[in-house]
């Protein structure tokens, strides 16, 4: 399958938070319910605006995975776990790479999975934090090309 950029408006931000906690809880098994539920609303409210973001789709228009980046970082990589291991993570940050100068990412040091995507495509360990940017116990690693 070959894959597309194609923008996000408002009105696919309920599909993007979808796929944001369906990938969260494939692949944050550190978070709970709670961690979730707490996310859920500033995802959708804050975070998404905060951001620019772009997706790819499947023929019958469901997003499969979206990017989400502000400056020279990736703020956001989440793809659906009924399409992991298909490309589109590769695919969407080599766009984001080419297209928006990305050079940054901050990961949840507990998701391993995401750690090795990023070391895979070039990024190295610049720091660690041992909370996130809430303050919440959840080490950050600070990732560059």
């Amino acid at each position: 399958m070959e894959h597309k950029i194609a923008m996000v408006t408002p009105a696919d931000y309920p599909e993007l938070v979808s796929v944001w906690e369906a990938s969260v809880k494939a692949t944050h098994d550190f978070l709970t319910q709670e961690d979730i539920d707490f996310f859920r609303p500033l995802i959708l409210n804050e975070y998404l605006h905060a951001v620019e973001l772009a997706c790819t789709k499947d023929a019958a228009g469901n997003i499969l995975g979206f990017i989400g980046t502000a400056a020279n970082k990736v703020e956001m990589l989440f793809i659906h776990p009924d399409t992991r291991g298909k490309g589109i993570g590769k695919f969407l940050l080599e766009y984001a790479i080419r297209e928006k100068g990305i050079t940054a990412v901050d990961v949840n040091e507990q998701n391993a999975q995401a750690v090795g995507f990023y070391l895979h495509s070039g990024f190295k360990v610049v720091s660690r934090s041992a909370t996130d940017a809430m303050g919440k116990p959840f080490p950050i690693l600070s990732m560059e090309l």
